[in-house]
């Protein structure tokens, strides 16, 4: 008799597609090799258009089934698609700090958020001529306050089967309060995931991913704590990518992109994932 506990299905999801052409070829690539089974698609971003759109499309369908979501955006350096939308920093989106600051402070148009969202989720289905599997945020913002019932109302309108991403964790309360960045994400979360609830809109059950990337830190040593006690569909956020002149100009996380790619790549990620009991397929 095999007593065997059946592996963990979790979902390794690569955001910012459509951010540069190198990110675009690197998640290709890894769902290619079966290294990943989801990613979100910036439509706001500078790479993308009908030919990736199409790219991502074969490799996705050659591939064990891989969910494509989008990844909403509202932080600067990238411009909105509502002409109407405030507020904005020289036509950009606010930076992160200024948005989650706005947020906290309830300075933020409900109704506007949820105009772009629509046009975003709209934006989606014209390149994909279907909605999204899930639908997520691009440095979290879904979560913050001002904006995660304007996003959550935007969902259910325009894509009610799709699932969407909250970002708190299922670890104890010190290892919780031993990560700031991950805390913060955990405490946003909280207030999300009721309201997701009340909404009847589902979300994966923990999350993983989040770390300092200026530190540039072994990849393959904190994948391995990210996989620790991850629950059956919770979620590890990854970043991997080919650095470029457009991802230069765009985002500060250039190289450790490499270095996500490198070892989800690698020889190592799977035997990792088996040492965990974990699959992604």
């Amino acid at each position: 008799m095999n007593d065997a506990a059946p592996p963990r299905r979790i979902w390794l999801c690569a955001d910012d597609y459509g951010l540069a052409e190198g990110v675009n070829r690197a998640i290709r690539d890894l769902i290619g090799r079966g290294r990943l089974n989801a990613t979100s698609v910036m439509v706001v971003g500078a790479a993308i258009g009908r030919a990736e759109v199409a790219a991502l499309q074969e490799v996705a369908a050659a591939s064990p089934r891989c969910a494509i979501g989008l990844h909403t955006t509202l932080t600067a350096p990238f411009r909105p698609l509502t002409m109407h939308f405030r507020p904005v920093d020289g036509g950009l989106f606010l930076p992160f700090p200024k948005l989650l600051r706005a947020g906290l402070l309830r300075r933020l148009d409900s109704e506007m958020i949820e105009d772009e969202l629509a046009a975003q989720l709209a934006a989606f289905k014209d390149l994909f001529d279907r909605a999204p599997d899930f639908v997520d945020g691009h440095q979290h913002a879904q979560l913050f306050p001002g904006v995660r019932d304007a996003f959550l109302r935007a969902v259910k309108e325009a894509a009610p089967s799709a699932w969407v991403r909250q970002g708190g964790r299922l670890k104890p309360l010190g290892q919780l309060l031993s990560e700031p960045k991950a805390f913060l994400l955990d405490v946003l979360s909280a207030q999300f995931r009721k309201r997701a609830l009340h909404a009847k809109i589902p979300f994966n059950p923990a999350f993983a991913g989040a770390y300092d990337f200026s530190k540039e830190p072994d990849f393959g040593v904190l994948m391995a704590q990210f996989l620790e006690g991850l629950p059956e569909g919770g979620l590890v956020m990854c970043h991997p990518g080919f650095v470029d002149e457009t991802l230069e100009g765009l985002d500060p996380l250039t190289t450790q992109r490499e270095a996500e790619h490198a070892f989800l790549a690698s020889d190592r990620f799977p035997t990792l994932l088996a040492a965990n009991n974990v699959t992604l397929s």
